[in-house]
């Protein structure tokens, strides 16, 4: 069973001796407390026979902010109410059309020509044929997975995934004062 619509559920196969839990908080910037209640509650609600994986994010290793911590707490709940899970932590992904992933949120900037700012971080970038390879070799055993894809700079990320057009160099007035999220 998949539970979710959104980029990661729409490239998974269906299972049925799996439950792949994608129905998650996926925006790092998301503010209403209801949205993490809804997964919570959403989580809790899934059949407790069936190995339930579970899709984190890296952001738990180096970010304090209301997702990472949201995240957590996920985590604690799939360790503590399902007897076979696996948790998969990723970082940011590749493909899919959600404006709230890092890569597509550049990409919307660009084509809007919104300024924004590209901070000086790096962060952990997944394709799709990685991803499902590591879906691929999910064990029997409950376990937790880092799937780390590649470290890349935020400016390498935006010239190699966000920049159509060829080579870009970064000037001064590339750097405004509209954020990125510190969770992305």
């Amino acid at each position: 069973m998949i539970i979710g619509h959104g980029d990661i559920a729409s490239v998974l196969t269906d299972r049925e001796d799996r439950t792949y839990f994608a129905s998650g908080v996926s925006n790092s910037s998301e503010t209403r407390e209801s949205e993490y209640y809804r997964e919570a509650e959403l989580l809790l609600g899934q059949d407790k026979s069936k190995r339930l994986v579970y899709f984190g994010s890296l952001s738990i290793f180096y970010s304090d902010c209301r997702y990472a911590r949201h995240k957590r707490m996920m985590e604690n709940l799939v360790r503590k109410n399902f007897e076979h899970y696996t948790i998969i932590r990723m970082g940011n992904i590749t493909w899919g059309e959600n404006p709230n992933t890092l890569i597509n949120f550049i990409r919307n900037k660009i084509r809007n020509r919104e300024p924004f700012e590209i901070q000086d971080v790096y962060r952990y970038v997944t394709d799709k044929e990685e991803f499902l390879h590591w879906i691929d070799l999910i064990p029997d055993f409950s376990c937790e997975l880092n799937i780390v894809g590649r470290r890349m700079k935020v400016k390498d990320i935006v010239k190699e995934y966000c920049y159509p057009w060829g080579d870009y160099e970064f000037t001064e007035r590339d750097y405004t004062k509209q954020k990125l999220q510190a969770c992305v």
